[in-house]
């Protein structure tokens, strides 16, 4: 095992490459650059910005040079000093606007695959061992309505009810009086009051599919001969179910733990614009619109280690979970 993962970092180095280098060159293929829409802006604000202003912001921020000696010079800060550059929006180190977006995003992902696993899981279970129940029924028309409600109409429906019927703000992270505060146990409670709804929306499109998948995963490894020949033993129903199929059945949980790391950064941009969350995600979209290339660049490049990363611990619990799964040291 352990041979197999040093392996797999070795190869993850020139695949980390490469994606820098691809991220690097895919957003500045867009026509123009930050500067000049910079001088459209002061343009449509009445204010003119010269020739000689915008040649010295170049060699500022060092958009004067070829695109490999700016890439060159990126990667060497990176690797020497953890130096992403400077964000050119925000005018602060792009390392200081990252890491706290990635924070939040990662806890509320986190609390979000948790909740989505603690109901997928059982119900999966149910539905499939009591195929065709009421229940059964019931469960699979609120995956195919879960599937179908647009995740932002969700969290707008549960904003105003939340505002309406108990006059609460969940918009954001905390209340405004505690945006700012010292952590605190009035804080922590603010923010498991907020919390609530992105998990909520977040988590239902990911627990509808799941869901579905669970059943039918289960309701195939149910009908197969190990299983009936263990009923036929004399196995209990409740360990012969959770002790074999469900831990075959899982296995697409478990494999998509390496989408979900990537996920963190790119998805949900949408929800937590609705929401006014401060994660990574609208950071990502704000820094594309305004081709500020060295944000953009930092978090499509954490993508891409995230992805790399998350395949590797997929495929490592897999083999601890389904025993047919070895590791290969060729």
């Amino acid at each position: 095992m352990l041979q197999y993962i040093l392996r797999r970092l070795l190869i993850a180095i020139p695949t980390i490459v490469a994606i820098s280098i691809l991220s690097f060159v895919l957003i500045q293929l867009p026509p123009g650059s930050f500067l000049d829409d910079y001088a459209a802006q002061l343009a449509q604000q009445g204010e003119e910005i010269s020739g000689q202003q915008l040649e010295a912001l170049k060699q500022a921020y060092g958009l004067d040079e070829p695109v490999y000696v700016q890439y060159y010079k990126w990667v060497k800060g990176i690797v020497t000093r953890g130096d992403f550059g400077l964000s050119l929006e925000w005018n602060v180190p792009v390392s200081q606007l990252i890491w706290e977006r990635m924070g939040w995003t990662l806890a509320l992902a986190i609390s979000t695959l948790l909740c989505t696993w603690l109901l997928a899981i059982p119900i999966g279970v149910y539905s499939a061992t009591h195929q065709y129940s009421k229940l059964d029924y019931l469960f699979t028309s609120l995956g195919f309505i879960g599937l179908g409600i647009p995740g932002f109409m969700l969290a707008l429906v549960l904003m105003w009810f939340a505002l309406s019927h108990f006059g609460i703000d969940v918009g954001g992270l905390f209340s405004q009086q505690y945006q700012n505060a010292p952590w605190s146990a009035g804080k922590v409670l603010d923010l498991l009051r907020h919390a609530w709804i992105p998990i909520l929306v977040g988590g239902s499109e990911g627990t509808a599919g799941l869901i579905r998948i669970m059943r039918a995963n289960l309701l195939d490894e149910l009908h197969k001969p190990y299983v009936i020949s263990a009923r036929a033993r004399g196995l209990s129903e409740r360990t012969l179910v959770w002790e074999y199929p469900v831990r075959v059945a899982l296995n697409p949980f478990v494999s998509g733990v390496g989408f979900a790391l990537p996920d963190l950064v790119s998805g949900g941009v949408i929800l937590s614009v609705v929401l006014s969350l401060p994660t990574a995600g609208p950071l990502l979209l704000n820094a594309l619109t305004a081709k500020d290339m060295y944000l953009a660049g930092a978090l499509v490049l954490l993508v891409g280690i995230l992805t790399i990363f998350g395949t590797l611990i997929s495929d490592i619990l897999l083999a601890w979970l389904d025993p047919r799964i070895r590791f290969s040291a060729r």
